[in-house]
């Protein structure tokens, strides 16, 4: 419609005109938009800071699971021996050496048959492993050793079935077990096994010695699995055996190094947090340019809160505190300080603010410590990691209502955009259809005063 009127008699660029009324007209919706582009970038950044929170108290949380501080790191003497810590709280260091006395097998039985006639006239056989219930294997119209092997194998039992080709006039089926242990072994009937080749064995581990009848001496023990693997030598520990030999010892030790870990990755998160924070209200002064957070007092106070949990000192609630009962007579100042323990600077685990503002970690100083007085500094790693991880939270939760507060704020905002849409839009048909008829009342006026002049004339 704009081009059709543009300049039709006035010769007035009537678009353009339109163009900049509604621009001024647009002025309140594009300031609107401004700010919610505004509001939308200092939702990213609080977003950016919230997840470096979220990693902080996820850190202070793994350190402060009592699993963390039981764990156990295993080593076995031998190369043929793998013990591994099971994890848990109910792990214990120790040490323990036994001989590899038998390993445990699944049984195999072999028979001879013929390389291409049917193995045997009957229509079925059956499987019994262990003390399960026996398991009836219908065979097809192929008795062959091919035939009868993939119908064991179809019926998806622990056994297993292959033709061996031996390249003389007998080959051999051969069924393997798939599990091992003496309580998978397994027995056919319907086809004439003899004994196994192969017999299905536990595992056996011998921890002391024989006399010379054979006997274990006193205090001296023998453990089995139907694997493998033994799981009941050491509290906590997981001991896979691989081949037969005397004298295996395995240890099991506090994992100190996979606390100092921990210690280390919550430092991490504290330093990742206070270096987003930092750049997300940052003031450059010479360019007087700022951040998307600068001035925001939330966001700046969460610096100030990590650095004076680490320079003001630990001090946590006492595991070992008991209520007294009513009429005790204890003071209120007692009563309070036997609730927590003052534990003081936290250098003494190893953790410190360098001069630039960040948090460090010396593992040497944290594994002396913790070998001198495990007990204590275990309470204290404990009770350090649970101040991170409800600071965290608090944070968290406070940075959190700042963005749902500002995305409601977004949304409204985008409302009355919306709104604005309509109106503009109605507003610039009026404009064109106004401008439509001035040129149309310049068109007759002119035609008039054509006439006019033609008649004068």
């Amino acid at each position: 419609m704009t081009s059709s009127v543009d300049g039709l008699v006035s010769g007035l660029s009537t678009s353009s005109m339109i163009t900049q009324l509604m621009q001024v007209e647009a002025a309140s919706q594009t300031r609107l938009k401004t700010k919610v582009k505004t509001a939308q970038t200092a939702v990213s950044s609080y977003q950016s800071v919230n997840s470096k929170l979220l990693t902080l108290n996820s850190a202070a949380d793994d350190l402060g699971q009592l699993p963390t501080w039981r764990a156990v790191k295993a080593t076995a003497s031998s190369s043929s021996v793998t013990a591994t810590s099971t994890g848990g709280t109910n792990t214990a260091a120790g040490s323990t050496t036994f001989d590899v006395v038998e390993l445990a097998k699944a049984q195999v039985s072999t028979l001879s048959v013929d390389p291409t006639a049917p193995i045997t006239t009957a229509s079925s056989i059956r499987v019994q492993i262990g003390s399960a219930d026996p398991v009836d294997i219908q065979l097809g119209p192929d008795k062959s050793a091919a035939g009868v092997a993939a119908a064991i194998n179809a019926k998806g039992i622990a056994v297993k079935a292959g033709v061996v080709t031996t390249g003389g006039s007998q080959n051999i089926l051969q069924l393997s077990g798939t599990k091992t242990g003496s309580s998978n072994a397994f027995t056919v009937t319907g086809l004439n096994f003899g004994d196994p080749v192969v017999a299905a064995t536990d595992a056996k581990l011998r921890v002391g010695a024989l006399d010379g009848d054979g006997n274990l001496t006193a205090g001296s023990y023998e453990v089995t699995s139907a694997t493998n693997t033994f799981t009941g030598l050491l509290t906590g520990v997981s001991v896979t055996v691989s081949k037969k030999e005397t004298g295996v010892t395995v240890n099991a030790e506090a994992d100190v190094s996979g606390i100092a870990a921990k210690f280390q990755a919550l430092v991490d998160a504290a330093n990742a947090a206070l270096t987003e924070v930092t750049a997300q209200t940052k003031y450059d002064p010479d360019t007087k340019t700022g951040s998307p957070l600068t001035g925001d007092f939330a966001v700046r106070q969460l610096s100030q809160t990590i650095m004076s949990a680490i320079s003001g000192g630990l001090t946590y609630a006492n595991p070992d505190y008991v209520k007294p009962a009513a009429g005790s007579g204890l003071p209120e100042e007692t009563e309070t300080n036997r609730k927590n323990v003052v534990f003081g600077s936290l250098s003494r685990l190893g953790i410190q603010l360098d001069r630039s503002g960040q948090l460090t970690f010396d593992a040497a100083k944290f594994t002396a410590a913790y070998n001198a007085d495990p007990t204590k500094i275990q309470q204290a790693g404990i009770g350090f990691a649970d101040n991170f991880e409800a600071m965290a939270t608090k944070q968290t939760t406070s940075i959190s209502a700042v963005i749902n507060g500002r995305k409601t704020e977004i949304d409204s905002m985008n409302s009355q955009i919306a709104n604005w849409d309509t109106r503009l839009a109605a507003k610039r048909e009026s404009l064109q259809k106004q401008y439509t008829g001035l040129e149309t009342a310049l068109g007759k006026l002119k035609n008039q005063s054509n006439w006019l002049a033609g008649q004068l004339g």
